[in-house]
């Protein structure tokens, strides 16, 4: 009986999202496959076991969405009391962690408990927006290149080669910024405006600055309440996303049916859910050297027309996976998290270096 309430509620979930234009791809909604997604996730929703270490002293999280992360795993269904039946494991620290205490507690974690040994911790995740350094100690290089970390978005543009931040795309995991807000635009609305961004403290270099005075754009740097952001967001086509700045907000500008521009001059590998979500066909991705000519190029481009509430509506039924409830709802931020890790549950682990 719990298979088929699961299959109904995302049958359901589906079914209530935006109908998009079927002639424009053999998929209606925002997953690489409906089909897979609806499978992995209910084996997820009835098999994963977590097992959480226990801190040495309680602490918290810096983050508002680290924080709701942690809450919602230690009251979730997915925690198990026995490790034996883990299928993974949860290592707690505090954000402000020394590379040498860290060092430490793993090492602990090694000799007191035979789960670490069995995989070197690829079968651990841990939760950081600050990352792990890069350090010799074996134990936090094991840490750093095996485990599973679950990092706050966005996380690639901070690495640093020479120390400090470090991200493996296929392997580590995004963690969406907290949007509560379950209302979302309404369908077949007329767009004011071509773009909207919030340039908040951008240089003068970015293409953002250049179109403050451009009737097209609507650029600012914070609306002055929820409800007029909600307005503004809906009654644009395109929401600017210069990826050296402020992107936080990309999962409202979904939520509100504004179709994302990420500009970035290097590949974007960790925005929220990659592995789950068809970011390629729900966004516009833009290098900054072409300039505003170039911007303007291409949002204005005829097959627009044809495409553009098709990918509004896939951006509309993405953003339920953006939310933070209360109490952990189907699909939610917290449950697609989750499910990220279910899928990484068998990550390759690295070779140790002698």
């Amino acid at each position: 009986m719990a298979s088929i309430s699961v299959l109904l509620c995302f049958s359901l979930f589906l079914l209530s999202q935006p109908q998009p234009l079927l002639s424009l791809n053999s998929s209606p909604y925002p997953y690489f496959s409906s089909t897979t997604t609806l499978l992995n996730y209910q084996k997820m929703l009835h098999k994963l076991k977590v097992f959480i270490y226990k801190p040495n002293t309680p602490f918290h999280y810096a983050t508002p969405a680290e924080s709701l992360f942690y809450a919602a795993l230690e009251k979730s269904h997915f925690v198990t009391h026995d490790a034996r039946e883990a299928h993974l494991f949860f290592v707690p620290f505090p954000p402000d962690i020394s590379t040498r205490s860290l060092a430490r507690l793993i090492g602990t974690l090694r000799a007191d408990f035979p789960y670490w040994n069995r995989a070197l911790g690829a079968d651990h995740f841990f939760l950081s927006c600050a990352g792990v350094g890069r350090d010799s100690n074996r134990n936090v290089v094991e840490l750093r290149k095996n485990s599973i970390q679950i990092s706050c978005f966005p996380a690639s543009r901070r690495n640093d080669d020479d120390g400090g931040y470090f991200f493996i795309p296929h392997k580590d995991v995004t963690l969406p910024p907290p949007i509560a807000d379950k209302t979302h635009a309404p369908a077949n609305v007329t767009a004011r405006f071509l773009g909207y961004a919030r340039h908040g403290a951008v240089t003068t270099a970015s293409l953002v600055a250049e179109l403050v005075n451009d009737a097209e754009f609507l650029i600012e740097t914070e609306p002055s309440d929820g409800v007029t952001y909600g307005e503004r967001l809906s009654s644009s086509k395109f929401c600017l996303f210069e990826y050296w700045n402020d992107v936080s907000w990309i999962g409202e500008a979904l939520r509100f049916g504004c179709v994302p521009v990420v500009i970035a001059d290097r590949p974007v590998n960790d925005l929220p859910f990659m592995d789950v979500l068809r970011w390629q066909e729900m966004a516009v991705f833009l290098r900054s050297g072409g300039g505003v000519r170039e911007l303007k190029h291409v949002l204005n481009d005829d097959t627009w027309r044809d495409r553009h509430e098709y990918v509004r509506g896939l951006g509309v039924a993405a953003s339920r996976h953006f939310l933070w409830d209360e109490e952990s709802q189907p699909f939610d931020a917290f449950n697609t998290v989750m499910y990220q890790l279910w899928l990484r549950r068998h990550t390759i682990r690295y070779a140790r270096a002698e």
